[in-house]
């Protein structure tokens, strides 16, 4: 089952977050979550049991 780890403002974020979390190994895509007027939000989601190091990942990247 995938689950949301993060919500992004635009595609380029959505796509750099993508690629730091693929980079780093991890089993993760982009999908637009709602848009309003130009601004869209993306989340970027993975499997279940991935969120919580996933959680730890983005932390140490400085993106949470």
């Amino acid at each position: 089952m995938w689950t949301a780890v993060y919500l992004a403002t635009g595609f380029d974020k959505a796509s750099k977050i993508e690629k730091k979390l693929l980079e780093e190994g991890f089993l993760v895509k982009k999908q637009l979550f709602s848009k309003e007027g130009d601004e869209e939000l993306y989340e970027i989601l993975a499997p279940e049991f991935e969120a919580g190091e996933i959680q730890a990942v983005l932390l140490d990247l400085g993106i949470l």
